[in-house]
């Protein structure tokens, strides 16, 4: 049987209309007859009005990601309450939800927000451990000053692969600070 849309309040207020199918059978036809007058009927307006008090009781993240559980709470309930008529509810299912475009807006930027957060999260942890590599590569080179040299023909000779028509050699200020100091030293024994 179809439960048709009814029009529900979440508990954080947001409206939303929601329809549903239910599955059952009348285990004891006579009892189901004799004690409602029309147990199709009664069954639909039970279904209908526990429909409309369980989902009006969850915050609307729980209705679109926790159907199963609100699908065998309602279960649950119905089964109980039809019991007496002799009516076996086997299957209830919250098909659709519709929500309000606004509300369909919202949670696309909320969604949006969220991944951009997530992207930025993952950047800066990016950015984060990059900077620690090269501070772990400055104690190196801080020990070893050999080091830089070792990376500076290691750059050169990828560079060299390349097949560039111009290259460029970049000389480090404390390679030309102490060739000129020497330079300086050679000067002054021969000047004396």
């Amino acid at each position: 049987m179809d439960v048709p849309p009814q029009d529900i309040i979440t508990r954080d207020n947001v409206s939303v209309k929601v329809n549903a199918v239910i599955y059952f059978r009348a285990l004891h036809p006579k009892q189901a007859i004799v004690e409602v007058e029309n147990y199709m009927y009664a069954t639909s307006q039970l279904a209908q009005t526990t429909l409309r008090s369980v989902l009006g009781q969850v915050e609307l993240d729980d209705l679109l990601s926790d159907r199963e559980r609100l699908n065998t709470e309602l279960q649950t309930i119905l089964d109980k309450q039809t019991d007496p008529w002799g009516i076996k509810i086997s299957l209830v299912e919250v098909e659709h939800v519709d929500l309000p475009q606004e509300m369909q807006r919202a949670m696309a930027k909320q969604a949006e927000a969220e991944r951009e957060k997530r992207a930025k999260i993952i950047h800066a942890d990016g950015e984060f451990q990059a900077s620690q590599k090269l501070a772990d590569a400055a104690e190196v080179i801080a020990r070893q000053p050999v080091a830089i040299q070792l990376r500076y023909l290691q750059t050169l000779t990828e560079i060299a692969t390349e097949k560039n028509s111009t290259i460029i050699f970049p000389l480090p200020i404390e390679l030309l600070r102490h060739l000129l100091g020497r330079l300086g030293e050679t000067d002054k024994g021969v000047g004396e």
